[in-house]
């Protein structure tokens, strides 16, 4: 696999690295654009933008469309800048999302447009084994999927309590992962490429912020539901990561009427209400599916089978509940839900919609409740974009460990 680009030495004003931040990210916001409009967009002066477009090129994070210049009558033609996206030479990164199930590969470049994706079964592997089994698959799609690209590093997301900072899976019980430390074990087994890990929820956060709505960068929710539901907040375009990044855990947040036993021995928690696996084993009590899974339910709805799509409007309404309790909370500008079934058919996103407006004591605008902007392809770039934020804030630090590994 290609190293990354060439790497400047004198990288140690922060100054000038913080200045290479907002020059990379108003190019990410408004490229192809001209340095003269750069410098009016971030209030940095024309000459300190041509020496970070300069640098940052050199870095092979942006080039110049010289055939897209522009006259103005006055002086010399206006060249934009864009992210370097080439098809052939633009700099990658790879996501990972660890799901119970199967894990989900993606290869994406700096705009987070996804370029390729696998998906990688977890049938017969144990949990200690995963880690390993993952690496090997891993190996093959990248050996295939970035040809000829610089490749920056590798993100990966999942479920339960995360430590980013340590690289540690402190807790996710569903894999029976407690203090793992899994960004070490797959940048090993990968060659020593730099990995980094972070929860889900707060990867996608992330991501709406870095790539999705404007309105992310001001406040959002993130609701996560799956086999494991959490949640993640962001303010002013920083994710909330809290004391040991324990922040986020809303498992047992309570689900109005909900009366469902749940683990912890309480009734009505989220979690044991609207996970994909209390969805699965209710459709098999209920005669919906023949095991426990809830994408065969969401397959059974869409084919037409009323027991299913009852199913899934359920799961909708309490989930829409559960959002209900964080805009009244929180008040962010955005709620963006991560739940399969409504990512596939607008109509269960307007069941979350209107359960949580008519719930809310704050929110009367269900335009607010959004799914992911990525679609169905919310998880992988949200695993590579745990490896690009870093990136985007300090470019010059993230091509210096690129380069070293």
């Amino acid at each position: 696999m290609p190293a990354a680009p060439h790497i400047l030495r004198t990288t140690g004003d922060p100054r000038r690295e913080a200045n290479a931040a907002t020059v990379l990210r108003t190019v990410l916001d408004h490229g192809p654009v001209a340095r003269r409009a750069i410098a009016e967009l971030c209030g940095l002066s024309p000459a300190a933008v041509s020496r970070q477009c300069a640098d940052l090129s050199r870095l092979g994070l942006v080039r110049e469309l010289s055939g897209q210049a522009v006259s103005s009558g006055v002086g010399r033609p206006q060249i934009p800048v864009d992210l370097h996206t080439g098809a052939t030479s633009g700099p990658v990164a790879a996501g990972i999302h660890i799901g119970v199930p199967a894990s989900t590969f993606g290869l994406m470049d700096l705009r987070g447009q996804l370029l390729a994706r696998r998906r990688f079964p977890h049938d017969g592997i144990g949990p200690q084994d995963m880690p390993g089994a993952i690496v090997e698959a891993m190996r093959d799609f990248l050996e295939g999927a970035v040809g000829g690209r610089p490749l920056l590093g590798v993100g990966a997301a999942l479920g339960g309590w995360v430590d980013p900072e340590r690289g540690t899976v402190v807790r996710h019980d569903a894999l029976g992962w407690h203090r793992r430390p899994l960004a070490d074990e797959l940048a090993r087994g990968l060659g020593g490429i730099e990995v980094r890990i972070d929860n889900h929820a707060r990867a996608v956060a992330q991501s709406e912020i870095l790539f999705g709505r404007p309105a992310a960068r001001r406040g959002l929710i993130h609701l996560f539901v799956g086999n494991v539901v959490d949640a993640a907040l962001g303010i002013a375009g920083v994710v909330h990561q809290g004391p040991g990044s324990g922040a986020g855990d809303v498992a047992h947040l309570p689900v109005p009427d909900s009366t469902v036993l749940c683990p912890c021995g309480r009734s009505g928690c989220l979690e044991a209400t609207a996970s994909n696996t209390a969805v699965g084993v209710t459709a098999v009590r209920r005669g919906i599916v023949p095991e426990p899974d809830a994408f065969l339910v969401v397959d059974a709805a869409a084919a037409g089978d009323r027991r299913a799509d009852r199913l899934l409007r359920e799961r909708a309404r309490a989930v829409g509940r559960a959002v209900a309790l964080l805009l009244d909370v929180v008040n962010p500008d955005l709620v963006v839900v991560t739940e399969h079934s409504s990512l596939l058919d607008p109509d269960y996103l307007e069941e979350i919609r209107g359960a949580a407006v008519d719930l809310s004591h704050v929110c009367d605008d269900p335009e607010r409740i959004v799914g992911p902007h990525a679609g169905t392809a919310a998880l992988p770039v949200a695993a590579g974009t745990v490896l690009l934020n870093p990136l985007f804030r300090r470019p010059f630090e993230a091509a210096r460990r690129a380069v070293a590994q």
